[in-house]
């Protein structure tokens, strides 16, 4: 009896476990709902073309002083948007030599024929302006301080506005050179805010539909130490019209040539291109390729 007691308990045993409700799976198994997805956040959707930029801003702090607070401005935000923006001090050098180049831009027709010259896809123009009022503010040295900025985009292509704002602040200060220049900044500020994201909104290449030409490249050659050299490159680049267009010298600087350029062809596979079929004369040595750019030395044969 005691063998058949014993040999019957582990039948027991385990008909009783199977009797037992099963332990839960562990939390990491558990099959949880799905967690409600937040509503996606607007976003400004950017162009895969982005336009080079030029800024020209007439600015007058108290009224009288010139000053570049808001191209500053607006050239670090294009900056950092990854929009290209022509060199500002470029700019000022040669509209400081022909001041009629100013008062031109002042209509559309202006600034696109100025933009054009610098290789501009877009001009973002204006006028930004901060005047202190007459009274102090109460019995105390306060002062406010009024700015108004106004700008608009122009396309060189056609001359037509693409995008404007116009924005006015009032700042509180006690000094007229500090305070002015915070009412300016701030009234830039919002403008661009505003019109910054409504330029790229809206701006689409010439020739959009079915553009082969989707390409802007920056190129920078150096080692050009010879007119010779200089010519042999950028009539090889103009020459290349089955990759390139819109081959504009920008600017040539103790040997450094710089050129823009649109392109059939992404940087890396026309910078093969090029080492492959230089300018005449010459042989190039790319330095660097990143981001739209590229870095090259030129080196006779």
């Amino acid at each position: 009896m005691k063998t058949r007691s014993v040999l019957l308990l582990p039948l027991l045993l385990a008909l009783a476990g199977c009797a037992t409700s099963p332990e839960p799976a562990p939390s990491s198994v558990r099959m949880r709902p799905p967690p409600a997805q937040a509503p996606a956040a607007a976003k400004t959707v950017a162009p895969t073309f982005l336009p080079r930029v030029m800024v020209i801003v007439d600015e007058k702090s108290l009224g009288t002083v010139a000053t570049a607070e808001v191209e500053a401005m607006a050239a670090k935000k294009l900056i950092a948007m990854d929009v290209p923006v022509v060199d500002q001090d470029m700019v000022r050098a040669n509209i400081a030599r022909s001041k009629q180049m100013l008062v031109a831009a002042g209509d559309n027709r202006g600034a696109a024929a100025l933009g054009t010259q610098f290789g501009a896809d877009v001009v973002l123009i204006g006028e930004a302006v901060a005047k202190p009022s007459a009274r102090r503010i109460g019995d105390t040295n306060l002062r406010s301080y009024q700015a108004v900025a106004t700008l608009r985009a122009v396309r060189t292509d056609n001359s037509a506005t693409i995008a404007a704002a116009s924005e006015d602040v009032t700042q509180v200060g006690l000094e007229d050179v500090s305070g002015s220049a915070k009412a300016l900044r701030a009234a830039g500020e919002k403008a661009l805010d505003a019109i910054l994201p409504e330029m790229l909104a809206k701006w689409t290449p010439g020739n959009a539909a079915g553009n082969v030409f989707p390409h802007r490249i920056e190129m920078s050659v150096g080692g050009v130490d010879q007119m010779w050299k200089l010519k042999a490159v950028r009539d090889s680049l103009r020459g290349r019209t089955d990759d390139l267009r819109n081959v504009a010298q920008r600017s040539y600087t103790a040997g450094v040539a710089e050129f823009s350029m649109e392109s059939s062809l992404p940087p890396e596979e026309l910078a093969e291109a090029l080492v492959l079929t230089p300018p005449e004369g010459l042989k190039l040595q790319m330095l660097d390729i990143a981001g739209g750019r590229i870095q090259a030395r030129a080196v006779a044969q």
